[in-house]
């Protein structure tokens, strides 16, 4: 018998469980932006407290676009500091990649703030002297500025391994983008299909018709 289980069903695919499960930091951030949203599309950039994502704040950072494929390092937590081996404000977001993966992370800036997309990214820091194995992953979350455009972004960075020697720079070793979707109220969602009945329209029970059909007879017997 063959099941139409996985036609319905939301899939996870168990490589992706299994990353969320590794660096659950990125969660937080990632849940703390959606609580910000609440059913609008994106929040703004001045709706950020760093109160609102405590445990994540040495690891956290906002992005501003500069450039069709840029971004800059506005504020960012202490791991990513001594990654640089300085401070990373004003850097572009590209100096914590090699040169190889740069191509690739221009055009995730663009999808990032064109198209809103929500980017969790798995990454592995090149070896050398000094410069132990290391494996990474990014969280980039869009973000409205003062005038409504899509300039910012709220970023999470979590490494595994010791740092080494400054600085570290990164390859992309896996993409995950998705696009976030509006909640739906009570009165603009959608019955589910397996439930839904079309209205079948309201009759009247007929009365019977008393002189033609009398609704009792009596019967008489003189016995």
């Amino acid at each position: 018998m063959v099941s139409d289980f996985g036609k319905c069903a939301k899939v996870v695919a168990l490589s992706e469980y299994k990353r969320k499960l590794r660096f659950p930091l990125l969660n937080e951030v990632e849940a703390y932006w959606e609580a910000l949203r609440d059913g609008h599309p994106l929040p703004a950039r001045d709706q950020i407290d760093p109160r609102g994502m405590e445990r994540a704040l040495e690891h956290a950072f906002i992005l501003e676009r500069v450039a069709p494929g840029v971004a800059r390092f506005r504020l960012a937590g202490t791991q990513l500091t001594q990654l640089m081996g300085m401070d990373v404000r004003a850097m572009p977001l590209s100096a914590l990649f090699t040169a190889e993966a740069r191509d690739e992370l221009a055009r995730l800036m663009e999808t990032l703030f064109d198209q809103t997309t929500v980017i969790r990214l798995s990454l592995s820091a090149e070896r050398g002297l000094g410069k132990p194995g290391m494996d990474a992953a990014m969280l980039l979350l869009p973000l409205r500025d003062d005038t409504g455009q899509v300039t910012r972004a709220l970023g999470c960075f979590v490494g595994e391994g010791v740092i080494g020697r400054a600085p570290r720079r990164f390859r992309i070793r896996d993409t995950v983008t998705r696009r976030p979707t509006e909640r739906q109220t009570a009165e603009t969602a959608s019955p589910a299909p397996a439930f839904t009945e079309e209205a079948a329209p309201f009759a009247p029970a007929k009365r019977p018709d008393v002189l033609q059909h009398p609704a009792l007879r009596l019967v008489a017997s003189n016995d």
